[in-house]
């Protein structure tokens, strides 16, 4: 039996101020063919999932905390108990707009890495309106 326990696995730090931890995919013990899925922790005001896309469908449960979740032309705000679901190559951003951190389970399939990872971390994520579509009205910018 191979197990992923969360208080043992010490994640990733983004600039945009949010820690991911692989639960299953990536760095973690546990691999699957078919999705990835992980915890990621939104520093309070302002931590981000940055506006982005993917192959990849996608879920994310708000496990704790609050934000904003823009989802191509849609902006709500989400709070724990809901899950979002995202549709293959939809841009989407998730901010926590609270003065706690926010947390929120992701799972995506199929598995594999996905570009946004890498491209916030070479500061090469595309920018909302000008290489990307832009943020729905009255959203919060993107940070990176």
């Amino acid at each position: 039996m191979i197990i992923a326990d969360l208080s043992r696995i010490a994640g990733r730090t983004y600039p945009a101020r949010r820690r991911t931890q692989n639960l299953v995919g990536g760095m973690s013990p546990i691999q699957a063919t078919h999705f990835s899925m992980g915890n990621v922790t939104l520093e309070p005001n302002g931590g981000q999932v940055p506006w982005h896309n993917q192959e990849q469908e996608e879920i994310y449960f708000i496990v704790e905390g609050s934000g904003e979740m823009c989802l191509g032309d849609e902006r709500i705000i989400v709070t724990s108990g809901q899950a979002v679901h995202i549709p293959s190559r939809v841009f989407h951003q998730l901010t926590n707009t609270g003065a706690t951190p926010m947390r929120m389970i992701y799972c995506y399939g199929p598995a594999g890495d996905v570009a946004h990872w890498r491209q916030e971390l070479d500061g090469t994520l595309p920018r909302a309106g000008i290489e990307a579509p832009p943020l729905p009205a009255g959203a919060c910018p993107q940070t990176t």
